[in-house]
This record gives structure tokens, C-alpha cells and sequence, in this order.
């Protein structure tokens, strides 16, 4: 089980998160990526699903025609632990491969 950061660790994960902001009294951190189709968006999401399998950390995935929000938290430790933020990066670094 991954340990609940501290608020100054929340902190430190997303200084290292572009456009990644807390939500719900800092139990969450969310995004919203937008793409040029929909079709991009659905790909991203399939990306984002192999990821979450890879990780055995799965998002909450929010589909608004090309707008695709993401919402991280981990349930076990009541909060956000540092797999949450990994988790992110590495969504981020899929998106990349979406904007050409």
C-alpha cells in the first residue's frame, strides 16, 4: 500500500505536474486535456487505460466530446500518494504524442 502524502508533498507533485490542480480539499488532482477530434480523444483514453493496467492504478475518465478529464486519488490511503502524481506523468507524456 502507498502512504498518503503530506500537504507539502502535494505540493512538490504538482510543481512537477504541469496543468495537474487539486480538487476536493486536496483528496484529488485532476486534468483536462483537449484534442483536435474525437476520435484523438477516444485514443488517448485507450492509451490512458493501458497505463492505469500497467500501474494497477486506474483513473476517473470523464469524455466530453474532445475534452477528456482525468481524476486521480488513491482509495486505499485515503488520499493522494505519490503513484497518483507517476500516474500523471506519465499520462502527460501520452498526451504529448497526441499534439502534433
Amino acid at each position: 500500500m502507498h502512504r498518503r502524502l503530506t500537504e507539502e508533498e502535494v505540493q512538490v507533485g504538482l510543481n512537477r505536474t504541469e496543468g495537474w490542480a487539486l480538487e476536493e480539499n486536496g483528496k484529488w488532482i485532476a486534468r483536462k486535456y483537449r484534442f483536435a477530434s474525437f476520435m484523438d480523444g477516444i485514443g488517448f483514453v485507450d492509451e490512458v487505460a493501458r497505463i492505469a493496467e500497467e500501474l494497477n492504478h486506474h483513473p476517473m475518465i470523464s469524455i466530453d466530446y474532445r475534452l477528456v478529464t482525468l481524476r486521480l486519488t488513491s482509495w486505499n490511503a485515503g488520499g493522494l500518494t505519490e503513484l497518483d502524481f507517476t500516474s500523471a506523468r506519465r499520462y502527460d507524456e501520452a498526451y504529448a504524442g497526441f499534439r502534433k
